[in-house]
């Protein structure tokens, strides 16, 4: 049986692989895991990114900040890894 994808899977995608270039400029890296029924996105963090103590910071203040300007659906964006 073929697992469904969330609806905004794609849009999340999209926005991540635009967020990924200033990340991997300091770094660090960015990966989509997966977006929960509840509109939470699960992200790993790498590189620079995972060891920084300005990880957190990054992950809430850019990265959520950018996805749920462009998809208000969004309720958080978490790392799996932190």
């Amino acid at each position: 049986m073929e697992e469904q994808k969330h609806p905004l899977e794609e849009k999340v995608k999209n926005i991540i692989e635009q967020i990924r270039p200033y990340l991997q400029n300091d770094g660090g890296d960015i990966k989509f895991v997966s977006i929960s029924p509840e509109n939470i996105v699960n992200v790993e963090m790498h590189g620079a990114c995972h060891s920084c103590p300005m990880a957190i910071q990054t992950l809430k203040g850019g990265v959520e900040k950018t996805i749920k300007q462009y998809i208000p659906e969004i309720v958080s964006v978490e790392a799996i890894n932190l």
